[in-house]
């Protein structure tokens, strides 16, 4: 037999412990921050005939709370129209606690960013589905997440964005350029998309 040591699992390959049996992530908590439902032309809107146009935007943040732990925020909003006619807007930000193990610091982002907001996404989505119910529509059933793709698409975004700032500023740190530009700290994520 040989001592060799196993690789770390790759946390975007869906595994969620460390080749020892530890976990690499637990989920400590997960809570509704803030919930809001607004039926802006009811009774009217109730009698709309045909399928609604639905635009929803995604936004995920985390918040480091203790060592190798993260409040990590999943933000839904849905704004169902029909022509010009607002029919619903609903949002929730949806929240857990996440504790991280030891795994390697490459491994946390994708935790932080993928793995957990893939955690909170079904409990969101029944919120919302049901706010939308119980406002007079039938439920909105948002499609499954792809957050790998978007925290891709959000680092190769992240990465354009240090090219340009450190072209026309070559003294400004990227983290500190990038948080200027959006408004949100180093852990600010925010992915939008159009169904």
């Amino acid at each position: 037999m040989s001592d060799q040591t196993a690789a770390p699992a790759d946390p975007t390959a869906g595994g969620t412990s460390t080749p020892d049996g530890q976990p690499m992530m637990l989920v400590n908590a997960q809570y509704v921050k803030d919930l809001s439902f607004e039926n802006p032309n009811a009774p009217q809107s109730l009698s709309q005939q045909g399928e609604p146009n639905v635009q929803i935007a995604i936004d995920v943040n985390a918040n480091q709370v203790a060592e190798k732990a993260f409040e990590v925020t999943l933000t839904l909003r849905a704004e169902g129209t029909a022509g010009e006619t607002a029919l619903f807007i609903v949002e929730i930000v949806y929240a857990g606690i996440f504790s991280i193990g030891e795994v390697p610091e490459e491994y946390m982002a994708p935790l932080v960013y993928i793995e957990a907001p893939r955690q909170l996404f079904p409990f969101a989505r029944a919120i919302i589905a049901d706010a939308v119910r119980d406002g007079g529509f039938p439920p909105l059933l948002i499609q499954p997440i792809d957050f790998v793709a978007l925290f891709q698409q959000r680092a190769a975004q992240a990465e354009a964005e240090q090219g340009e700032g450190a072209a026309t500023a070559p003294a400004a740190s990227p983290a500190s350029d990038a948080a200027a530009k959006d408004g949100k700290g180093e852990d600010g994520q925010k992915f939008e998309f159009e169904l």
